[in-house]
């Protein structure tokens, strides 16, 4: 009786320290909690994977402010390390000159009179920021504690691993009974758990259960009721929280992100949340009165302080936003000098238009084709080409989006034939695919039911042993195309993605928008390639993240071809000749792939096309093959391979590269990506970008209502944005927004994410892999730089109408240049100022 008085008074704060009520108490809590959910960016999903800044939600803060919040609340950092600044210094990578004119750039180091001597003297040590206490580190004072895991540590390994269990739907074959809610369900688990306690030093941890609330709404209640925080520092305080378990809470994220586009809501970020936060009633009960006045105590004096101490943080870190910024200066130095020197007319006989995807790895091929044949004219456009899709592959249910992350899918595609047999050959197609996935499906249950586990490895061990001499001796193969996993290679003609149930009208309002969306209403070439990009690896969990993010991770193959089929229609041609768009009778659309990892090009449905189009594009095909060439002796010594091997040598070289399954860096992805720029494509021909731009094509001369730049700057533009400052976190922050190492990944839920190792919260942002080629870092943690072709009147009108657009360019989250012929000028606090850069 004594020891349950003992509890009952642990579960109360000091009276002295007790917040005093009032009636909306509930309403304040339940505003900090719903704030605190709002300030967490989803993560897709491996097979969605794409780019996402995880400070998204942030960006309504100028960035030197997030920085300061980021560490003291959940200890990350936001700004590059000062050791990585430090060499960049000492190897000239910044140079005096870009120190100085980052002091300008900076109105508070200016401000402050701080000197270059000072910066360079900083860069010796770490910013001196103390992380804001919760409760559960105040309470871990055992002495014993260094011999076992944190409490912290602990609590996020127990709810990490409760969260696989709730929310895997595809891996295990032995599913949980998940009742109602997550917080239930974590519950219900810790109830029955009898591990954590050892793992925290309290072998009686079971018995404190009982002071376990029932709901959600009554855990949140507890904590901020009972802590006695000033109400002012009680969503900092539960974001704070729920930065201990960063990964699952931006999992929840994305759940509530998906909902929201469908109209529903979602509550698991709120259930998360309060099992955390539940976890400070458990742990109080462990602890006697006076080791719980104290942990109040020293909380509440820590957050009472919490404003000052985060403006101090925001002092602290202003050298380290100087030196950010001299970092893009450098970069911004050589951009700018590029720009200069590439503008070039096109040519004006033109053959072949090649369309293709904004993504930075299209940039060196692109300019390589041009160099190889001046009648080829590129183009740059979001690589979703500007079909909002979900894609359905025929006889599956495995219905994906196909569009950027910001958008919902309004357009169904699926594969069917074209011709009269239509009809018998999708039969045909079907029964052949559902026989092959039976087949595969009865060989997986065999090896992975317990009772014949190991009696399967005899049976099987043969083949087992064929995949893996394939991995340790890597065929020279090219892509393989898992759309069509299952269907026999002569049948492939019966699966061409195609629009399903869309009207006639519909077609050719569609078909308009995107010709004029691309700039190609009028002057059409004979031949247009639709070029859409994938990736290629082997064994590879983030396969995804390599393929293109404008299609949610998935390759541009649908895409494209849906939009070549779609134009080649020769209804479609005549509703859209009606509406004054004339396409030429010679002209045909080719898609095409091209694979980032190797450079190779393929084409699709080219057996659909009439013969001085097959021609045509035979011709296309030798171009390519000699810029891939020259692109791939460009890459090759980043990635540790001999640029002077013979061309077929270099390309069986990278084939056997993205075919190895213990090759943790089949390509560079989007690594050093900088800038974005928005202009005809003759601002840009001829300079050498190195693969680090995004280049979209806009002409303003087309574009009197400014309609399609307001397009491309709340949308391509937010796009790099999320791309450039996913590489910028994880660079910045490997332990809290990367995922570490890749060879020591386990796949989570069969899609859901990683864990490195077996434990920890889960892991979200690029591998170290993707980031460092075990020397140095390949990626420079650099703010995208957006340079734009359009009237300043237009730019600035858009900044005003969109507030996210807006919040990105004032708060520091991304630089913006524009064309001012013959200058450059940049926007700096509402107003626009020449470019000078010293060279």
């Amino acid at each position: 009786m004594q020891t349950q008085d003992v509890h009952a008074h642990n579960l109360r704060a000091p009276e002295k320290d007790a917040p005093k009520r009032t009636p909306d108490t509930h309403a304040h809590i339940e505003a900090a909690c719903a704030e605190a959910c709002r300030m967490i960016a989803p993560a897709w999903p491996l097979d969605r994977a794409i780019a996402v800044n995880p400070h998204w939600s942030r960006i309504g803060m100028p960035l030197r402010k997030v920085a300061a919040r980021m560490a003291m609340l959940g200890q990350v950092q936001v700004f590059p390390p000062r050791c990585s600044q430090h060499l960049a210094w000492k190897e000239g990578r910044i140079q005096s000159a870009d120190l100085w004119t980052a002091l300008e750039a900076v109105p508070e180091a200016k401000a402050s009179g701080l000197t270059p001597e000072q910066c360079v003297e900083a860069l010796e040590q770490a910013p001196s920021i103390q992380p804001l206490p919760l409760l559960i580190d105040v309470l871990d004072t055992d002495p014993r504690r260094h011999t076992r895991l944190s409490w912290r540590e602990a609590i996020t390994f127990q709810v990490s691993q409760t969260c696989a269990a709730y929310f895997d739907l595809h891996q295990a074959d032995w599913q949980p009974i998940r009742p109602q809610s997550f917080y239930a369900f974590w519950r219900d688990t810790l109830q029955h758990d009898h591990a954590i306690g050892t793992l925290m030093g309290l072998p009686q941890l079971g018995r404190a259960l009982d002071a376990l609330p029932a709901t959600r709404e009554d855990a949140e209640r507890w904590v901020l009721e009972r802590l006695g925080l000033p109400q002012a520092a009680w969503a900092d305080y539960v974001e704070s929280v729920l930065l201990t378990v960063n990964g699952w809470a931006s999992w929840c994220a994305y759940l509530g992100w998906q909902a929201r586009l469908e109209g529903r809501e979602d509550a698991h970020l709120r259930e998360l949340l309060a099992a955390r936060m539940a976890w400070g009633a458990i742990l109080l009960e462990s602890k006697t009165d006076r080791d719980a006045t104290r942990a109040f105590s020293e909380v509440q004096d820590a957050w009472s302080r919490a404003p000052g101490l985060l403006k101090q943080a925001e002092n602290a870190l202003l050298v380290d936003e100087v030196w950010q910024r001299a970092l893009e200066i450098g970069y911004q130095r050589t951009l700018a000098q590029a720009l200069s020197d590439g503008s070039a007319p096109a040519s004006s006989a033109v053959d072949v238009q090649a369309a293709f995807c904004i993504d930075v790895r299209s940039e060196p091929i692109r300019r390589a084709l041009e160099n190889a044949a001046p009648t080829v004219q590129t183009i740059g456009f979001a690589g979703f080409f500007g079909l909002p899709i979900a894609y359905t592959p025929l006889a599956t249910t495995a219905r994906r989006p196909q569009l950027p992350g910001l958008l919902a899918p309004t357009l169904e595609v699926t594969d069917a034939p074209l011709g009269p047999d239509a009809e018998a050959l999708t039969e045909t197609v079907v029964r052949k695919r559902l026989n092959a996935f039976a087949r595969v499906d009865q060989w997986r249950a065999t090896s992975r039911w317990p009772s014949t586990a190991f009696t399967f490895v005899e049976a099987a061990g043969v083949s087992y042993l064929g995949k893996l001499l394939r991995w340790l001796r890597s065929p020279d193969k090219p892509r393989k195309h898992d759309d069509t996993a299952g269907v026999p290679d002569h049948l492939r003609h019966g699966c061409r993605p195609q629009l399903t149930n869309i009207a006639d009208e519909t077609k050719v309002t569609l078909a308009a928008r995107i010709l004029h969306a691309m700039g190609l209403r009028e002057s059409l070439a004979p031949l247009v390639v639709l070029v859409g990009h994938g990736s290629q690896s082997s064994n590879n969990a983030h396969a995804a993240a390599l393929d293109c993010g404008a299609c949610c991770g998935q390759s541009g193959e649908v895409n494209a071809r849906s939009l070549a089929l779609l134009l080649n229609e020769a209804g479609v041609r005549r509703g859209l000749s009606a509406q004054g768009v004339r396409i030429p009778a010679d002209t045909w659309f080719v898609a095409a792939l091209h694979n980032t990892t190797t450079d190779e090009l393929e084409g699709f449905d080219i057996d659909l096309a009439p013969e001085a189009a097959r021609t045509r594009w035979t011709a296309f095909e030798r171009v390519w093959t000699e810029a891939s060439h020259h692109v791939r002796q460009e890459r090759a010594p980043r990635l540790g391979l001999d640029p002077t091997m013979a061309p077929e040598t270099l390309l069986k070289a990278l084939r056997r590269r993205a075919n190895d399954g213990a090759q943790t860096r089949p390509e560079w992805g989007l690594a050093n990506n900088a800038a974005l720029v928005l202009a005809p494509r003759t601002r840009s021909r001829g300079a050498a970008l190195d693969g680090r731009c995004f280049l979209h094509d806009y002409d303003a001369s087309q574009n009197a209502d400014g309609s399609v730049l307001e397009l491309l700057m709340t949308a391509p533009m937010l796009v790099a944005h999320w791309i450039n400052f996913q590489y910028h976190a994880s660079r910045c922050d490997p332990l809290h927004l990367g995922s570490g190492n890749k060879v020591l990944h386990n796949v989570v839920g069969g899609h859901i994410g990683v864990f490195e190792g077996n434990g920890g919260d889960l892991r979200i942002g690029l591998s170290a892999q993707s980031l460092n080629d075990g020397d140095r870092w390949q990626h420079e943690p650099l703010r995208l730089t957006v340079v734009i072709d359009a009237p300043q009147e237009a730019i600035d009108r858009i900044i005003e109408k969109h507030a996210v657009v807006r919040q990105l360019v004032d708060n520091g989250w991304l630089h913006l240049w524009r064309f001012a012929a013959p200058y450059l000028e940049y926007r700096h606090a509402d107003t626009w100022r020449t470019l000078a850069l010293v060279t």
